[in-house]
């Protein structure tokens, strides 16, 4: 059994890790009120626009235009979405796990990386990071959006290369989330049966060149921002549960060491009993 001074010594240790945890879950707490607003006011606008655009490209027809076509290059750019600090449970982890589990080959694969977590897993690993935007995630707002939008849409159009993907976790509630990775570009148009095309034909004015020259950079920057700011209330009620655990696990293990050390006390007080009592006996 433990020393008593080993024991205490412990539960010092345990108590003041506790309070850090349960510092961090309030902050976590906190953060997650006001990410939690914007993710739900964000993510109707998002999957709105990836709705509507995959709609209208499904009930349309012969439309050659770049961003409807794969490029030559077998390069995938995929914007990973993470956080600069742990202290989240899996949620850096389940991301990384999309691309090291999936079925893209490593060497194909260039990572447009927010996060440093992420980019730091990624990188070990071998894989390829053609941009890091770390400091996008912690405000992160629609100018960023943009600037990493026009960075992968020009690798696109100059054929640097042939698919665009992002992942990211998708904010369901407090305590859901759930790690994603979908396909931006090239669109992949749903094909309809003719019934149906013949019913909602799609026109466009001015020509489809110019409409889709204009939607589809929109439509890419407001699914990367609404992944950022998914990604955001995501990170903070991964990090609020991690630390609500955390801190339960310490309050569990101080009522553990409590016990023992009440038990070790009492036997240190019978041992010192019977001690007593023997050397009375014997001066008698």
């Amino acid at each position: 059994m433990a020393s008593m001074r080993d024991i205490q010594r412990r539960k010092t240790s345990i108590q003041s890790t506790g309070q850090i945890t349960k510092a961090m879950k309030l902050v976590s707490t906190v953060k997650l009120q006001k990410a939690k607003t914007r993710a739900e006011h964000t993510k109707p606008y998002s999957d709105a626009m990836y709705a509507t655009i995959s709609e209208m490209l499904s009930r349309s027809s012969n439309i050659d235009h770049p961003y409807l076509k794969k490029g030559s290059s077998n390069k995938k750019a995929v914007i990973v979405i993470t956080s600069n600090r742990g202290l989240a449970g899996g949620y850096n982890t389940n991301i990384t796990k999309l691309l090291t589990n999936g079925e893209i080959p490593k060497e194909q694969i260039q990572v447009y990386a927010i996060g440093r977590k992420g980019k730091d897993i990624l990188a070990r690993r071998g894989y390829e990071i053609a941009a890091d935007y770390s400091d996008v995630i912690n405000e992160p707002i629609y100018q960023d959006a943009r600037e990493i939008g026009k960075k992968v849409l020009d690798a696109f159009t100059q054929n640097e290369i042939g698919e665009i993907y992002l992942a990211y976790t998708s904010f369901k509630n407090t305590v859901s989330h759930e790690p994603k990775l979908i396909k931006l570009l090239p669109i992949e148009i749903e094909k309809k049966d003719q019934a149906q095309e013949r019913q909602i034909p799609m026109n466009y004015e001015p020509e489809e060149e110019e409409v889709l020259d204009e939607i589809i950079p929109k439509y890419v920057c407001s699914l990367i921002y609404g992944g950022l700011i998914e990604a955001v209330a995501s990170e903070n009620g991964a990090r609020m549960q991690a630390m609500d655990s955390a801190t339960s696990n310490a309050e569990e293990m101080l009522a553990d060491l409590s016990l023992k050390y009440n038990r070790a006390r009492q036997s240190s007080i019978t041992q010192e009993l019977t001690e007593i009592i023997a050397g009375a006996e014997a001066i008698n």
